[in-house]
């Protein structure tokens, strides 16, 4: 019988490369509360309808890349493709929005039906933030000051920049699309496919195209920024002081748009060279309609998403990952004889309360000597602790270091908790805990 896999582009996570994730987890967490977020989290499947009124019917994901299906009761649902919308419905369904500020963030699976590449994939993993009642641009600014801490925790700043752009009101875009569109009719023939299909469906998309052609003919159409209303001007203008005096370096990009619909004003991504071909690590705008188009009372709103698959390949491509970010184990036990084992077992119990922040692995399944120091090798801890019977007669431990070149001791139990300390480099929690047998 054949065996099962995953589904392409859907990838197991395993436990030597979890560490990382989990560090970059507790890192962005870390961030966030220090600026006042708070966390939800929502469900991965909603409406079809939700991402449709939301994200635009003309969109690439829209009509190319959910995964919908029907439930058993002929409902139309979808495994969501962003956060943005459900954390939007989320919070106007359970009243967090109307004559409030929130400041929001949720990490989780997205889905899309795309064709799988490196950093990229069916299944992927996004870190996102999403802030509500506040129009100013001064939250705007929060926002990338946010994240520009977050590259400088992650040693990640000399690798990534900032690029901006203001996409201006529903109908400033509006006359800049007729605009665009008329430019780029002229030049249709000799357009990439994509961008002939979006020339009629969502023509700014036309300025992501990545065919040379394509953007060699942009280089001489219309500008965004030309086509600004003063209130955008004057938002963007904000923006930017803001970060000026923050010391945020940033790149103004009149052709930067996003590919979602519900996005205006503030657009930004942040995009590094590192991978290869320059790629977006982070990205996201101002979406001050979003709330009313999906039934809610008028709501500013701003945010954005980090790809987290992304991120980690860039972490360890540009060598950031700390090095104590691992799956070790810092203390490995040894027990010849069933008695041993079970005063191992004691001991064990009795390290983890000393010390808290350590990994014990006490061996289980038997053996020889020899084969359990094999496995205590294998598991890079720092150090193995043999019982036997000399050792269970003494109430004393054998010591034996594994990383280093120090010698081997017998200490008695009351001794071990302050030998331990010199190779784990952490007090004990607890200072009356006593170890025992």
């Amino acid at each position: 019988m054949a065996r099962i896999q995953a589904i392409r582009g859907m990838n197991d996570i395993l436990p030597d490369q979890t560490p990382i994730w989990q560090y970059l987890e507790s890192t962005v967490r870390r961030v966030f509360r220090s600026y006042g977020y708070q966390e939800i989290r929502m469900p991965i499947v909603e409406q079809t309808e939700l991402f449709k009124r939301s994200i635009g019917e003309v969109t690439d994901i829209v009509e190319k890349e959910m995964y919908t299906f029907e439930d058993r009761n002929g409902d139309s649902l979808t495994l969501r493709p962003e956060g943005t919308a459900g954390c939007v419905r989320a919070a106007e369904e359970h009243g967090l929005l109307f004559n409030q500020t929130q400041k929001l963030w949720y990490a989780g699976p997205m889905f899309r039906h795309e064709r799988p590449q490196k950093g990229r994939y069916r299944q992927f993993h996004q870190l996102g933030v999403e802030c509500f009642g506040m129009t100013g641009p001064d939250i705007d600014a929060e926002l990338l000051l946010m994240t520009a801490r977050l590259w400088r925790v992650l040693g990640l700043d000399s690798h990534v920049t900032l690029q901006l752009n203001s996409l201006g009101t529903p109908e400033a875009r509006g006359a800049y699309r007729d605009a665009l569109v008329g430019y780029l009719k002229q030049h249709e023939d000799r357009l990439d496919e994509d961008s002939r299909r979006r020339l009629t469906t969502n023509p700014l998309r036309v300025l992501d195209s990545k065919d040379s052609q394509t953007q060699a003919i942009l280089a001489d159409a219309p500008v965004l920024t030309d086509f600004l209303d003063d209130l955008s001007r004057e938002h963007f203008a904000g923006l930017r002081t803001l970060l000026d005096a923050a010391g945020i370096p940033y790149t103004v990009n009149p052709r930067l748009v996003r590919g979602l619909d519900y996005y205006g004003k503030t657009v930004f991504e942040w995009v590094t060279d590192s991978l290869g071909a320059q790629g977006t690590v982070c990205a996201g705008g101002r979406y001050d309609g979003l709330v009313e188009q999906l039934g809610g009372k008028p709501t500013p709103g701003v945010g954005f998403a980090m790809g987290v698959e992304r991120l980690i390949l860039l972490l360890e491509t540009v060598g950031s990952v700390p090095a104590g970010v691992n799956n070790d184990a810092d203390v490995y036990l040894i027990a010849m004889g069933d008695e041993a084992g079970r005063k191992a077992f004691l001991l064990a119990e009795s390290l983890r309360s000393s010390f808290p922040e350590a990994s014990v692995v006490c061996h289980t399944g038997g053996g020889s000597f020899k084969s359990q120091m094999k496995k205590a090798d294998r598991s890079s801890a720092k150090v193995a602790l043999v019982l036997g019977e000399d050792e269970l007669a003494n109430a004393s431990v054998t010591v034996k270091p594994l990383r280093d070149d120090r010698q081997q001791a017998t200490v008695q139990l009351d001794a071990l908790a302050d030998v331990l300390k010199e190779f784990l480099g952490q007090g004990q929690a607890d200072a009356d805990n006593e170890l025992r047998l």
